[in-house]
């Protein structure tokens, strides 16, 4: 991980100073650990701040809705493809980026980290590729990264980015994962009443804070539905049909959209697997449409076309 620290500094200042970017977006070391940050260098001189392991689990396409300058940014599998999605939808052109490729062997769950050290204090970690050592006042543990990656990490089947100008390694084997969407399909087996409790018990502890929102690559409106007054489309409390109108319309809003790049779940205070909601949307646009997001620059998401062999069964 250290070397792949060292290639992104690299690159980032030959970009800077070269001025084929303007300002070069990546991750920095968190002050909290297992919690890296996205950063925005504009500086040569800053490229230290850069950094990589298994702790950058935030979406840096944030980032790029509606710059007009040069950029530089890191893409790891899922960045690339959220990448992909913002340039079909005009919100940054191809041209205006250098795409830094990485491969990407998952992000850690902090949480699951967490409560294998039995919530105590974390001080620091340390990411040795397969294994990671976690250090706190009076402990020192080794763990298997392989059991602590994040949940859409451990189905994840694009590693390795889809779009990119250079790598910065070789890219890592694919491993086909057999039922991704077993969990999804769990849910569908449910009758009703018992899909609606398994939602409403998902969504019951929810803050209504919109850190999902403000970390997803796709929540980009000028206006969101949830700040609307004319018409008010959700109320602002956190009355359960207000919470669930929320969570609806925004997994609604991600339909064929959505890369499943874990950011909403990551950032949520209250550990809310609100995954389940765009997973459900992500496996209709695969298994109706074949339609997977940010594969391909050159094809709309489904719900942009209309084809007349397109699935129709619902309209009755």
């Amino acid at each position: 991980m250290l070397e792949y620290t060292e290639r992104i500094r690299e690159t980032a200042k030959r970009l800077l100073q070269e001025g084929k970017a303007e300002v070069f977006i990546g991750y920095k070391k968190g002050t909290i650990p297992l919690m890296n940050h996205p950063v925005l260098i504009s500086d040569p001189k800053g490229v230290d701040l850069l950094y990589w392991d298994s702790n950058c689990g935030l979406n840096l396409c944030n980032y790029l809705t509606g710059r007009k300058d040069k950029i530089g940014i890191v893409a790891n599998g899922c960045n690339s493809r959220s990448i992909v999605t913002h340039i079909i939808e005009n919100q940054v052109r191809r041209d205006q980026l250098h795409i830094v490729g990485i491969p990407c062997t998952g992000m850690i769950d902090h949480r699951a980290v967490m409560r294998a050290v039995k919530y105590r204090e974390i001080l620091d970690v340390k990411d040795d590729g397969d294994k990671f050592r976690v250090k706190g006042n009076d402990y020192e543990e080794t763990f298997e990264k392989r059991g602590f990656l994040q949940k859409n990490c451990a189905t994840c089947t694009h590693h390795n980015p889809i779009l990119y100008d250079e790598m910065l390694a070789e890219p890592i084997e694919e491993h086909e994962i057999q039922d991704p969407f077993k969990d999804v399909e769990k849910i569908e087996e449910m009758g009703p009443e018992r899909k609606w409790g398994f939602f409403t018990r998902t969504i019951s502890r929810c803050l209504r804070c919109y850190a999902c929102k403000n970390a997803c690559p796709l929540c980009y409106c000028p206006t969101c539905f949830v700040d609307e007054s004319r018409p008010q489309w959700v109320g602002k409390s956190i009355d359960p049909t207000d919470t669930m109108t929320f969570h609806l319309l925004r997994a609604y809003h991600c339909a064929g959209r959505c890369t499943d790049c874990g950011a909403c779940e990551r950032v949520c205070p209250m550990g809310i697997s609100m995954r389940q909601f765009t997973r459900k949307l992500n496996k209709d646009a695969l298994d109706l449409f074949s339609w997977e997001a940010g594969l391909h620059l050159d094809k709309r998401p489904p719900l942009d076309v209309y084809r007349t062999d397109d699935y129709n069964d619902f309209i009755r």
